[in-house]
């Protein structure tokens, strides 16, 4: 490993540790249990998922005060990865501290009964303390949605992308296996990212048609601030043959956001599975890309 990556490693396992010790959240009061949930949520409504001051409409805030109902006590949360203004999710991962003495059945029936039907908690588990929604998670798993050769779709608005021609699901694919592994995504990060190091290590990505969609399936063990939309606006530019596969290399290298082009919109981005390891006995939620084709039929 370069010095260079040893050191962005470095950093970021200090500002992991900085955030988790700046957040009493992420150490279990005595006397409590700490609580993990599955969220699923559509974004349209939501200002992103944390919870911002004078601003009700976020996943976070909406979450809080419906646990903190059922809890009959403040509850805060922290999330696995905080999505953005408009980014749904099918595998959110969050957790809590609470005295509140509540079967499984009765967090997730009386959040459920709480929030919007636009977020739901979808499973329960009890964890130890030392299990972190954020800093326990190996791998953030997403999906893009796109509907190519399309003006939109009356009924899918907001939850898919449209684009207006035809897209070469191949040189996508291609372009796409030029950012695997351990990399410097400074041409993929926005400029209001926060984070320490522009290090990250992408898993896989795979770019395939289903029926009328094309799927961006991407995993990493984490992600930058705007890092998927980023990569997939530039892949958007492969597709369409402006560009070829191996430019995605130009790009990375360059480690310059101004050689990359325009974000894609948020609306066809789902946080679908967030990776943990068997010891937290958490439920394995099943990722198939072929899901997002829907139906026509409704």
């Amino acid at each position: 490993m370069s010095t260079a990556m040893s050191a962005a490693m470095s950093a970021t396992k200090a500002e992991e540790r900085s955030t988790s010790a700046a957040n009493p959240a992420g150490d279990s009061a005595t006397g409590a249990m700490r609580i993990a949930m599955g969220v699923s949520y559509r974004g349209n409504a939501y200002n992103g998922w944390q919870r911002q001051p004078h601003c009700s409409s976020t996943v976070q805030e909406q979450l809080e005060n419906a646990l903190s109902r059922v809890a009959n006590a403040p509850v805060e949360t922290l999330c696995a990865g905080r999505t953005d203004t408009g980014v749904h999710a099918t595998g959110q991962v969050i957790h809590f501290d609470t005295a509140a003495a509540r079967s499984a059945y009765g967090w997730q029936m009386g959040a459920n009964t709480n929030l919007p039907k636009d977020i739901r908690v979808d499973w329960v588990r009890e964890v130890t303390s030392d299990f972190h929604a954020r800093f326990s998670a190996h791998y953030r798993r997403y999906h893009y949605v796109i509907e190519d050769n399309s003006v939109g779709n009356a009924i899918f608005h907001g939850l898919i992308t449209p684009w207006r021609t035809a897209l070469d699901v191949e040189r996508m694919h291609a372009g796409g296996q030029y950012l695997l592994g351990e990399q410097d995504f400074s041409s993929f990060r926005a400029a209001q990212c926060q984070s320490n190091t522009a290090f990250r290590h992408i898993d896989f990505i795979v770019v395939k048609r289903y029926g009328k969609r094309v799927i961006v399936d991407i995993q990493a063990n984490a992600f930058l601030y705007h890092m998927v939309r980023n990569i997939v606006g530039a892949l958007l530019v492969v597709g369409q043959g402006k560009r070829p596969p191996e430019w995605m290399a130009t790009l990375l290298s360059a480690q310059d956001r101004r050689q990359a082009p325009a974000t894609a919109p948020a609306d066809g981005l789902y946080l679908v599975a967030v990776g943990y390891e068997e010891v937290w006995g958490l439920p394995r939620v099943e990722v198939n890309p072929s899901h997002f084709q829907f139906t026509e039929l409704i």
